[in-house]
């Protein structure tokens, strides 16, 4: 696939609700695409995101705990990347959806939302490829521990996925939880990564650095982190990229 050298500059602002009051404010980062377009990411904690592309509001993990989804944008597309509690969330995917709205999840977290009466646009598997609407291009990416006494967090088996979202020539990958497996370090052009860096549950600092390294992203956003004993120490973490991508450090804590 041919690839421009546009620059995604860094522009930093805050979510601010005129209508109410009420509305919590959250930080954005937009970005730029090859052909001048913008996608702005919508920063809530942990791996709870947002992005706006075209004019559609994408919620990636909504979780009640790390944002107020009753105050927020309905969604017209919903990103489930596995069932856990840190990323399944029943009453805010309730709480976002509208008629319309469209679920993409694993298999696991399709059957309950299925048990719980709720209805799944798609439920995909690792190597897949989705349009959800027009010019939106979602590749799924398996996502699975590697490290021997981690298996059972997040076992291939099971099928839990990342996704990497292309629109107007910008490629975003969402890892999901998981480690640096092969299938991550295989995915190419990619311009913009989302990858978890906290312990013992998804990538070490080491990890995170031998995944960069082969994605060569252009933005690295260390995501998925805190919420466990054992910090991850992002400034190594930033310091051994250096050179290598620029790295965007946002709390999610």
């Amino acid at each position: 696939m041919k690839r421009t050298s546009t620059p995604l500059l860094m522009a930093t602002a805050l979510t601010v609700g005129c209508a109410d009051d009420r509305t919590p404010a959250y930080p954005t980062d937009t970005l730029p695409t090859p052909n001048g377009r913008t996608v702005q990411v919508t920063f809530f904690k942990h791996a709870s995101l947002a992005f706006d592309i075209d004019g559609r509001r994408i919620y990636v993990d909504p979780v009640g705990s790390f944002a107020d989804y009753a105050s927020l944008p309905k969604a017209d597309l919903i990103l489930i990347t596995h069932h856990h509690y840190d990323h399944y969330d029943p009453e805010a995917v309730a709480l976002v959806s509208q008629p319309g709205t469209r679920i993409v999840c694993d298999a696991t977290t399709a059957g309950l939302i299925g048990e719980a009466g709720g209805e799944v646009w798609a439920a995909v598997a690792p190597g897949e490829q989705l349009r959800p609407f027009d010019g939106l291009c979602i590749e799924t990416a398996p996502a699975y521990n590697t490290t021997e006494g981690h298996l059972q967090f997040h076992p291939r088996e099971r099928g839990d996925v990342g996704y990497l979202l292309e629109w107007d020539g910008l490629r975003i990958y969402v890892a999901g939880d998981g480690e640096n497996t092969p299938e991550m370090k295989a995915l190419q052009a990619v311009d913009v990564a989302f990858l978890p860096v906290n312990q013992p549950y998804t990538m070490t600092v080491d990890q995170a650095v031998d995944a960069v390294r082969a994605l060569r992203p252009r933005i690295f956003y260390p995501y998925h982190y805190g919420q466990v004993e054992e910090r991850t120490d992002l400034e190594r973490l930033r310091r051994e990229l250096e050179g290598i991508t620029e790295v965007r450090i946002r709390e999610m804590e």
